[in-house]
């Protein structure tokens, strides 16, 4: 997880913070919370609500702070064979349990008292005494659900829990109550008595694992970054990638034009890639867009820059072994360390998840060049499109504010017609490189063409492009062009065509 790097403007007060033990809520609260309140933390059962409450409390006991967690739902048994698959031990804290064997016992049942209100006061009674032996600064109450059964009415449960907060608000202790919701659909009670309210979601899907967010719906006194954040919940606890606010990140650099690798691509760009800039090639597939891509990274690494190349399509050995075929030998680089290739699930990783990824190869990595094969595998890692193209709109001005120069790969439907994509970019790409299919002397062949580049007087030329052993090959331009625009591009052209310089690899 990366140290946040900047903050809202106009941020919050800075007075006196406690941090929760989650450095990705630490960032969206900017700072952690406020000590000596109320919070509550709710979520459906399984959405990770003990965890990070463990969490909380095991960084209080890191610091030699006196911790407590009460706990009226599961056994002290069962939260440390919880926390030991985490790795973790619960040596220095106090835990409490409400329920034990004692209330199985029929002694202990009456029948002047109606069984809830005496089951409430003993209830309270027993938290109230263990905080006066314990003085925690932390303490978690675990959880709500219980209390409300014992209230048994909504009048008596807000004034058990109004009485709990004042009592906890004497003793200098921050206290983060856990809720399942399973009170009634809109229940905001507790939401008007808590400090602060933290919210955990786990939503299915079709295929691929669940996606787990959060947000903060309420804190007071603070500014916090609102709407929803991927977290991720695996050994070790919670990890919380907050949501990509790219006007967060400035780092204003010089542009400077970098070269492709070939010499008539370069010149189809108007002089090259930009820095600081995303290019988006586009076309059907098997056209050579990856091995493209793979071209201008190649020349960057030439160069002495790092580079990052995130694989949603096809696997890391074929794309090395591709490439090699094709003069293209990744393998030095990869062995020195400036080529990271990282082949990623889209079934898998959370968009906010990969964002953090990206945010980690430019900061902590130093990556210059950013690659990403393909915009297609990625749209299925998002709910629906707008929501990809906000969550692409941050991530490439956030790249392009941090002078990387971004490579995107975009698949279209069919290979000859009128093509279609599965989302259109083409607004968000400072230079689109096209890529079609044409016929000539019976021979299907390549035609590559830049139709967008915001920094450079590019071409409004049609050159052919090919792949054999030398790599890609840039032909000379191409005049007598029919169809081009409309995906049935044919040549009956004079210019002659390129030829095969060795056996032709397969792209």
């Amino acid at each position: 997880m990366i140290s946040p790097k900047g903050q809202h403007s106009g941020d919050v007060s800075r007075g006196e913070r406690t941090l929760t033990g989650v450095p990705g809520l630490d960032e969206v609260l900017c700072g952690g919370v406020t000590p000596n309140r109320l919070y509550l933390l709710e979520g459906a059962p399984g959405t990770g609500k003990t965890t990070l409450a463990l969490q909380f409390l095991l960084d209080g006991v890191a610091k030699g702070e006196a911790c407590l967690y009460i706990t009226l739902s599961e056994t002290a048994e069962e939260l440390r064979a919880a926390a030991a698959t985490h790795g973790w031990t619960l040596d220095g804290l106090s835990i409490f349990e409400i329920v034990n064997e004692a209330g199985l016992d029929p002694d202990s049942e009456q029948s002047i008292l109606h069984p809830s209100e005496v089951e409430l006061g003993e209830t309270t009674k027993g938290i109230m005494e263990r905080v006066e032996q314990v003085r925690p600064s932390r303490l978690v109450f675990d959880s709500l659900s219980e209390m409300r059964l014992l209230a048994q009415n909504p009048l008596r449960y807000r004034r058990q829990i109004l009485a709990l907060k004042h009592f906890f608000a004497t003793r200098s202790c921050t206290v983060l109550m856990l809720d399942d919701r399973t009170s009634e659909h809109g229940d905001l009670q507790l939401h008007s008595i808590a400090h602060g309210v933290i919210s955990l979601e786990q939503l299915p899907r079709d295929f691929g694992s669940e996606r787990r967010r959060m947000r903060v719906v309420k804190m007071r006194g603070i500014k916090f970054r609102g709407g929803y954040h991927d977290f991720l919940l695996d050994t070790g606890g919670l990890t919380i990638f907050p949501r990509l606010v790219a006007a967060e990140h400035h780092r204003p650099l010089p542009r400077g034009v970098q070269s492709t690798g070939s010499p008539e691509l370069d010149a189809l760009l108007g002089g090259g890639i930009t820095s600081s800039t995303n290019t988006l090639l586009m076309g059907p597939s098997g056209v050579g867009k990856t091995t493209t891509a793979v071209s201008a990274m190649i020349a960057a690494l030439r160069r002495g820059e790092r580079a990052t190349y995130y694989l949603l399509d096809e696997g890391t050995a074929t794309l090395v072994s591709r490439s090699a075929a094709l003069g293209m030998d990744l393998e030095p680089y990869l062995k020195a360390g400036t080529l990271t290739i990282l082949q990623i699930d889209p079934a898998e990783l959370s968009p906010g998840e990969f964002a953090s990824t990206v945010r980690e190869a430019v900061e902590v990595d130093g990556s210059t060049l950013i690659a990403i094969d393909s915009l297609n595998a990625y749209l299925q890692a998002m709910p629906g499109e707008n929501f990809l193209l906000l969550q692409m709109h941050e991530l490439l001005t956030y790249l392009n504010q941090q002078g990387i120069t971004t490579l995107l790969v975009l698949g279209q439907h069919g290979l000859i017609g009128e093509m279609q994509s599965d989302i259109d970019l083409s607004y968000l790409s400072d230079a689109i490189l096209l890529f079609r299919y044409f016929e000539a002397n019976g021979e299907v062949r390549t035609a590559v063409s830049v139709v967008k580049n915001r920094t450079n007087v590019h071409e409004r030329t049609i050159r052919e492009f090919r792949l054999d052993r030398g790599g890609l090959r840039v032909g000379q331009v191409l005049h007598d062009f029919q169809g081009v625009l409309t995906g049935l591009p044919s040549y009956r052209g004079i210019v002659p065509l390129l030829e095969p310089r060795n056996d032709p690899a397969k792209a």
